[in-house]
């Protein structure tokens, strides 16, 4: 799988994630939250939302910000879990979306009365096999095609962190020198330090950024009681 990591804010370390951590789950969660939420009330407050039958009172402006209020208050959550296929599965699907568009010109076959014949590929199978025909009605395949456009302001490709911006390749450069002064041994101690100075490896890093953790005070649980062994089960399979 794929992880996360970063430069400390002063860039002067490289901060490594967690074995095996690949999304923030739980600020995924908040994030999806909110513009969801902003979104369905710029629609509100543009007067492009309708509602129906127990919905009605919904059009109601200081109904529709009650119950905004409570959806801020719930628990959302994105599910995220392993792929079964690998993370290879992953990308080939979707670098089919990368730089195309839903369907090309060239898969079309027909179009009549009965509706929209085109060529699609059965990625299960091997061989020229593969390749199929499938017929949909205009309605359906305007629907389905419509499901691959994009919103207005999305893109397809988008880089974030360090691949943004006009200073990527500073910041690419910088991240390569960040991970090399990781990889090497750690320097001895210049001569004449002061030598009652606590050495850096026996300094306790957090697992979460990396940053060195100081001990305030250490509690001692009560230590819980063995059980008892358990008693032998003679079993006669005579």
């Amino acid at each position: 799988m794929f992880q996360a990591a970063a430069s400390s804010p002063d860039g002067s370390r490289w901060i490594a994630c967690k074995p095996g951590f690949f999304l923030p789950v739980r600020v995924l969660s908040r994030l999806f939250r909110r513009l969801f939420l902003k979104g369905i009330a710029a629609l509100h407050a543009a007067g492009r939302l309708a509602f129906f039958g127990d919905l009605a009172p919904l059009a109601e402006k200081r109904a529709f910000a009650a119950a905004l209020t409570l959806l801020r208050r719930s628990d959302w959550f994105v599910y995220a879990k392993r792929p079964f296929a690998g993370p290879k599965a992953v990308l080939a699907y979707l670098a089919r979306y990368t730089h195309r568009v839903a369907i090309s010109n060239s898969r079309l076959v027909a179009l009549d009365d009965k509706g929209v014949t085109f060529k699609w590929k059965d990625y299960r199978i091997q061989g020229r096999d593969r390749f199929k025909t499938m017929t949909l009605g205009a309605a359906e395949f305007i629907r389905r095609f419509l499901l691959h456009v994009l919103p207005s302001g999305f893109h397809r490709i988008r880089h974030y962190g360090l691949f943004a911006g006009a200073l990527r390749a500073d910041n690419i450069e910088r991240a390569r020198q960040l991970l090399a002064a990781s990889k090497a041994s750690p320097e001895s101690a210049p001569a004449g330090a002061d030598g009652d100075a606590e050495p850096p490896s026996s300094f306790l890093r957090c697992p979460c950024c990396g940053g060195r953790m100081i001990i305030v005070e250490t509690f001692e649980g009560p230590r819980p009681e063995r059980s008892p062994s358990p008693s032998r089960i003679r079993v006669d399979t005579s």
